[in-house]
């Protein structure tokens, strides 16, 4: 492939086919776009153990926005690019399970849309209704296929891409007794936003203690970091979020503790600081200038090396007993304004 506009894809069949010790790579499924047939690539490394913990990072969900596969196709070649020298990364590796899924979408980034090939919005097609009024539109729909937000046909099956990142997940990460999972997008506001569930319901999730507690870890470790650390529903809702559902599946595990985060990269900034991009469609939502995209690569690379540590280090920050009840209430304050004790 060899088209100015899917080089990611390129960049990404290039680290898969050099391979290296201890680096697993496979197609989840194949993709129809036109003529062509786009594999969905998942790249794992470190120890498959259900006893350690596992940390899944995603990319490219939504055609459009190739910032997000960007930026985690610039952390998995990081690894990969360490595993020839870095004897403390194959220490990490030994007491962590990493998985790359860098473009989730492969077929809507070649057509360049945020749709996949079939014309339904991924984050939307989970079979997951809002309990309260999602905003019109942008909430997801069943009108078709010719608007975007698209969640496909009622009782419909999941979208292939959907069905292999749930298979994914349900393998590779709710398997383990705690796992993480990070989604990286683009396109909402100015702020870098991390989001965890729900979308579907302002209700707080089980996990709102152990949330808090990352936050706080994140706050104590990168003190300067400008991420806005929140629960979704605080934004908006939505119907058929993906992460909202399996997440909703692994409180139906024993033994499993799942915590999905979503990046949000703050487009708009780019956006201000480069009004012509507002006149090309895929720069609404992502950086065109080559500066700034390599400061946002520095700047989330950073953050994704935390998000790792904090999976393999996770027995040092769950709280506990009382303190966990403290981070609950804190968390409560901080998010929803003390309510719903």
């Amino acid at each position: 492939m060899t088209d100015k506009g899917i080089h990611e894809l390129d960049e990404l069949e290039q680290i898969a086919a050099a391979g290296g010790t201890g680096m697993e790579t496979r197609s989840l499924c194949e993709i129809a776009c036109g003529e062509r047939s786009l594999p969905l690539r998942v790249i794992s490394l470190g120890n498959p153990d259900p006893a350690v913990p596992a940390i899944g990072i995603f990319g490219g969900v939504h055609g459009l926005e190739r910032i997000g596969a960007q930026v985690v196709i610039a952390f998995l070649h990081s690894i990969v690019s360490r595993l020839r020298w870095d004897t403390t990364l194959h220490r990490q590796l030994e007491r962590l399970r990493l998985v790359f899924v860098p473009v989730v979408n492969p077929g809507g980034m070649w057509r360049r849309t945020r749709a996949n090939p079939n014309g339904v919005d991924l984050m939307r097609n989970a079979p997951l209704d809002a309990v309260e009024k999602p905003p019109f539109l942008i909430g997801g729909h069943r009108f078709g296929p010719h608007l975007p937000w698209y969640r496909g046909p009622v009782a419909g099956p999941l979208e292939a891409e959907s069905a292999a990142v749930c298979r994914l997940v349900e393998e590779e990460l709710l398997s383990h007794r705690f796992s993480l999972a990070v989604d990286c997008h683009s396109g909402f506001g100015v702020n870098d936003r991390i989001w965890f569930p729900y979308a579907h319901t302002a209700e707080p999730i089980p996990h709102l203690a152990e949330m808090h507690a990352l936050l706080e870890i994140l706050d104590q470790t990168h003190s300067h970091h400008r991420y806005v650390f929140e629960p979704q529903s605080r934004q908006y809702l939505a119907h058929g979020d993906l992460w909202d559902y399996l997440y909703l599946r692994s409180l139906e595990r024993e033994g499993c503790m799942f915590l999905p985060l979503t990046l949000e990269m703050g487009s708009w900034l780019w956006v201000k600081k480069n009004p012509r991009q507002l006149f090309s469609r895929h720069g609404i939502f992502n950086p065109l200038i080559e500066h700034r995209r390599q400061r946002v690569l520095r700047r989330h690379l950073a953050w994704l090396d935390f998000m790792t540590r904090a999976a393999g280090g996770h027995a040092l920050w769950l709280p506990a007993g009382e303190a966990r009840e403290q981070h609950r209430r804190r968390a409560m304050q901080r998010w929803y304004g003390g309510g719903q004790e």
